[in-house]
């Protein structure tokens, strides 16, 4: 192989790889009033994405099982392990990119027995404080509103090999998406709304093991 440069396929994480977001589950779990939802305070431009989502855990009251469980009704791809590591053995680096916490995604991942590089924000259970989720400051990927920075980590791939796929759902997946070639950007949710809004070419998709059929059949 010596010095060629692998593919790279960077993902969002929550209703990407998985059915379901991790924030919608606490939030139905742990409901609020619509005048004080952390979210729509989001949505209305009024907090950031990574304040929204820290005020949101720090209100989980339970047990770390129990909340293992609810993280595990997230619904990770049951194929996502088995396509995982095809991808990875024909030479793409998956890339986990997420707005969201690592506590939930290293579980996932860890029980799912899949080995790919995550960047996502901290995060540390306390059943009295909730999951307190933390800026990754000293992170290269920093971001002050998101804690990760998804056009950073684009860009780095970009540096790193010609060929960079995305995958992703929500807001903060629409900039770094635009910067990768249209026959690579996969959407659904949120961001295929978006890109069909703004005409924008990508391919759409329902599973996760979708976009590494593709990519798998793709020419090199």
């Amino acid at each position: 192989m010596g010095n060629q440069l692998m593919s790279i396929l960077i993902s969002d994480f929550d209703s990407t790889l998985t059915r379901y977001d991790f924030f919608d589950l606490v939030r139905k779990r742990w409901p609020t009033s619509p005048d004080d939802d952390p979210w729509e305070k989001y949505v209305a431009g009024k907090v950031t994405h990574f304040q929204a989502l820290a005020e949101i855990f720090a209100r989980i009251r339970t047990s770390e099982a129990d909340l293992m469980e609810l993280a595990s009704s997230m619904e990770l791809e049951a194929g996502f392990a088995k396509s995982a590591r095809e991808l990875q053995d024909r030479g793409w680096e998956i890339v986990i990119a997420s707005a969201g916490c690592d506590w939930y995604i290293k579980f996932l991942l860890s029980k799912a027995e899949v080995s790919v590089s995550v960047y996502a924000n901290p995060g540390v259970f306390d059943p009295e404080r909730g999951l307190q989720m933390s800026l990754p400051e000293c992170s290269r990927f920093f971001s002050p509103t998101t804690g990760v920075n998804k056009m950073e980590i684009v860009r780095d791939a970009l540096k790193r090999s010609e060929r960079v796929a995305f995958a992703g759902d929500g807001r903060p997946d629409l900039e770094p998406a635009l910067l990768v070639k249209p026959e690579l950007r996969f959407a659904r949710g949120w961001l295929a709304d978006a890109f069909r809004e703004r005409g924008e070419k990508f391919h759409p998709f329902e599973r996760w093991s979708q976009i590494a059929d593709r990519l798998q059949k793709s020419a090199c």
